[in-house]
């Protein structure tokens, strides 16, 4: 015996003439997440996807393990009836007694007391159309199942019928999925990623438009910890849920930050550093082929944030700086840190480095000639180029069981 799951699309559906290559890259994300899992088969029919897994394998898993694909639109476990060689009137008969058995158990389950069957003829050369479908069986229920009665506004359940070549499937639920562009189909950017709320969120939103993730994490060890630096390490790990591998450049900051404090004016540390890490992100980015860096800023946050900070930083960099959060409040982007499960480790109380040398009233508004005089009394490309030759890198690989 098997489970079958009919996996939906969304957006990839849309792609025109490119829509096989999205799916197909979709399938192989549905594959690698349900890899450790033997005896399941994943295809693209028609514009679906069907996976088919054991029975001993738990429903719930491969939900919430297909769910986490993106580009994934909805989920729904559903009854096969094979319909093969039949005339329509022979077809609509085996599903009419499947949609009998069906019903008897939602009503078994879930105390349901009322329906609405919901048909669709996707096989368009099947000789009953789908109003009629929809009709048909729902008197076959009505009569099978006593209990029962039709309310086409507000049912206890939905019987979903869909009609197709060789098939037809029945369903009561479609579950959403996050929706997005599968992994892979919009190249690799690189996320400065930290221990806070806001950056591994960030990573989560990119990835969701189908971008593989790197990662660049800045420390200040020995003002930083250890276990700082653990708790960044187990944030990948919840994001390579959704992410799939990420591949972390870990770099000690202390040293460009010490040059900093000691030649340059106090309230300009801030975006100083924030400088140097952009420019040392976007170094590894090159060399490691990412198209862009991400950072997870949002408009007016912190001092750095303001719209002449988020100017000057970029001045920095030739490289695009993508900002998925850029126009969240934080209870907005907590939201999702709750949803995708990174908040309750975001918030453990360990230190960063950006909360090492933070100067008493930092600049708001600075200006890109005086922060360029500044930065003039260090010698930039040689502190770039050693914190890049330094970096250590760290393979956060994709957890199974998830």
């Amino acid at each position: 015996m098997e489970n079958i799951y009919i996996v939906r699309c969304g957006e990839s559906a849309l792609k025109g003439k490119n829509k096989p290559y999205f799916e197909r890259m979709l399938v192989q994300r549905i594959k690698k997440n349900l890899k450790d899992e033997a005896g399941v088969t994943v295809e693209r029919v028609d514009g679906l996807i069907f996976v088919r897994t054991p029975e001993e394998i738990p429903q719930e898993d491969v939900l919430k393990r297909v769910g986490r694909v993106f580009g994934v639109d909805s989920i729904s476990p559903a009854v096969e009836v094979p319909i093969e060689g039949l005339d329509a009137e022979s077809a609509l008969d085996a599903i009419g007694r499947e949609a009998v058995a069906f019903m008897m158990k939602q009503i078994e389950s879930r105390g349901i007391k009322t329906f609405k069957v919901d048909a669709k003829r996707a096989d368009k050369t099947f000789a009953i159309q789908s109003p009629d479908i929809g009709k048909r069986i729902g008197a076959r229920v009505l009569k099978g199942c006593k209990v029962l009665k039709v309310d086409v506004h507000e049912p206890d359940c939905f019987l979903y019928i869909n009609v197709r070549r060789n098939f037809a499937y029945l369903y009561d639920k479609k579950i959403a999925g996050y929706g997005g562009l599968p992994l892979g189909t919009n190249g690799r950017g690189m996320v400065l990623l930290s221990g806070g709320i806001d950056s591994p969120v960030a990573t989560f939103m990119m990835a969701h438009r189908g971008m593989y993730m790197d990662a660049v994490h800045f420390h200040s060890y020995p003002y930083t910890s250890e276990r700082a630096f653990e708790k960044v390490k187990e944030l990948a790990g919840i994001l390579t849920d959704y992410c799939g591998r990420i591949r972390m450049f870990s770099i000690n900051l202390l040293p460009i930050q010490e040059q900093i404090v000691q030649n340059c004016p106090e309230e300009e540390t801030t975006i100083l550093v924030r400088r140097f890490m952009m420019r040392i992100a976007e170094a590894i980015a090159k060399r490691e082929g990412d198209l862009m860096l991400i950072t997870g800023e949002s408009l007016g946050q912190v001092a750095s944030q303001t719209a002449a900070s988020l100017v000057v930083t970029d001045a920095a960099v030739s490289l695009p700086v993508m900002r998925p959060l850029i126009a969240m409040d934080k209870t907005q982007i907590m939201d999702i840190a709750r949803d995708i499960g990174t908040f309750e480790t975001s918030i453990q109380p360990y230190e960063d480095c950006c909360t090492v040398f933070l100067p008493k009233h930092p600049v708001t508004q600075p200006k890109l000639e005086r922060i360029e005089a500044s930065e003039s009394r260090l010698d930039v490309e040689a502190l770039v180029s050693q914190a890049v030759e330094s970096a250590e890198l760290i393979i956060i690989s994709q957890r199974e069981g998830i």
